[in-house]
C-alpha cells in the first residue's frame, strides 16, 4: 500500500519518505499559500479541508527526512500563518526545523535555551518538551534526557510513548531492570500490544546475559523473556521478532546449567522455570514457525511480503546456525 500523507511518516522506510515528499510541488501547488486564521472564515473555507493541516505537517517531516528543506519551510509557514506563533505543536516543528537547519553544536545550545524559555512561560507545553528531550538525546546527552524524561512522566504519566522512549534511554546506559519497569508501564496501557511484549523480552534477555547477574538473576529473566516471547506470538501468529526471541531464549534454557523447579534466592523473588519438555516443544514451534516465515518470503507469497529484509535474514542465519549446531 503506498504511503499517505494522513499518516506519521516516522516508521516509513527511506524510499517510502521520499516518496511522499516527492508530492511536496503537488500539495503545495494545490493548496493556498495563505489562509485566514479567523475561526469562522476557516471554518466556511472551501479550500481547507480537515485533512489539509495534517497533510502539512507529515510532508514537513517527510521532507526533513529526505533533505528538502525549501518544502519544508513552505509547510511551516503555512502552518504558521494559519495556527499562529504560540501554537504548541507549531512551536515544537518550528524546533524541529531549526535543528535540521543546524550546522554546528552552538546552534542547537542556543534551540535548547530557547526551549527553556518557551518551557518556563509554560511547563507543561508536552510538543516542545518532547523536542527538547529528543535533542538532548541526539547530542549525547543521555542523563540529562532521562532526567527531563522522568519529569514529564511526573505530570503525563499515561503516555505509553513516553514510557518507551525512557525505556530505550536507560537500555543505552545498561541499566536493565529500570528499562524493564518502563516497559511494564507501556503494557499496563497497552496490554495487547505485541511487539511491546516482545520488546520487553528482548530486554530481559539482555539482562540475563549482563555482566554482574547472578545465576539466580539470570535464569529468572530467561524465564520471564520466555513468558514474553510466548505471550507476543500469541497475540500476532506471524510476528517475526516474537517467534525470533522465542528461538533464542528457549535454546538458552536447554542448554542453561541443571536447574529446580523452582529458584529461591535471596536476591530475587521465587519464580517458576518452565519444564524442559516444555522448553523444547516451544523451541521447536519457534523453528517451524520462522522456516515458514522465511521460505513464503523467499517464495514472494502474496501477503508475506511485508517483513524486513533484514529481520529475514536475522532469522535465515539463526536458523542455519541451530541447524549445524544439530548436525554436530
Amino acid at each position: 500500500m503506498a504511503p499517505s500523507l494522513l499518516h506519521p511518516p516516522s516508521h516509513l522506510s527511506p524510499a517510502a519518505a521520499l516518496q511522499l515528499s516527492q508530492q511536496a510541488p503537488f500539495v503545495l501547488q494545490s493548496s493556498p499559500a495563505t489562509v485566514s486564521s479567523a475561526p469562522l472564515t476557516a471554518l466556511f473555507s472551501a479550500s481547507e479541508t480537515p485533512d489539509l493541516w495534517l497533510k502539512y505537517e507529515n510532508l514537513l517531516l517527510s521532507c526533513l527526512r529526505t533533505g528538502d528543506e525549501h518544502a519544508a519551510h513552505q509547510c511551516l509557514d503555512r502552518l504558521v500563518a494559519r495556527f499562529g506563533e504560540n501554537n504548541e505543536r507549531v512551536q515544537a516543528l518550528k524546533g524541529l526545523v531549526r535543528e535540521a537547519d543546524a550546522t554546528n553544536n552552538a546552534d542547537l545550545e542556543k534551540i535548547l535555551r530557547d526551549y527553556d524559555n518557551i518551557l518556563a512561560e509554560n511547563g507543561t507545553n508536552i510538543p516542545v518538551t518532547k523536542r527538547r528531550i529528543a535533542l538532548l538525546r541526539s547530542m549525547g546527552r543521555v542523563p540529562e534526557a532521562i532526567t527531563m524524561l522522568v519529569r514529564f512522566l511526573g505530570f503525563s504519566p499515561t503516555d505509553p510513548e513516553a514510557w518507551s522512549e525512557l525505556a530505550d534511554l536507560y537500555l543505552s546506559q545498561g541499566m536493565y531492570s529500570q528499562a524493564i519497569f518502563a516497559l511494564e508501564e507501556v503494557l499496563v496501557m497497552a496490554p495487547n500490544a505485541w511487539n511491546m511484549h516482545a520488546r520487553l523480552g528482548e530486554v530481559q534477555y539482555m539482562a540475563a546475559s549482563a555482566t554482574g547477574a547472578s545465576d539466580a538473576e539470570s535464569l529468572k529473566y530467561l524465564a520471564e523473556a520466555l513468558k514474553r516471547f510466548a505471550r507476543s506470538v500469541e497475540l500476532c501468529d506471524d510476528y517475526l521478532r516474537g517467534y525470533y526471541g522465542l528461538k533464542l531464549v528457549t535454546t538458552k534454557l536447554i542448554n542453561y546449567p541443571p536447574k529446580p523447579a523452582v529458584v529461591k534466592a535471596t536476591d530475587v523473588d521465587d519464580f517458576t522455570v518452565p519444564t524442559t519438555p516444555t522448553v523444547e516443544k516451544l523451541n521447536e514451534l519457534a523453528t517451524e514457525k520462522l522456516s515458514e516465515i522465511v521460505r513464503r518470503y523467499t517464495a514472494k507469497e502474496r501477503h508475506w511480503r511485508g517483513y524486513d529484509e533484514a529481520e529475514i535474514a536475522a532469522a535465515r542465519e539463526l536458523l542455519a546456525k541451530d541447524a549445524s549446531q544439530t548436525e554436530k
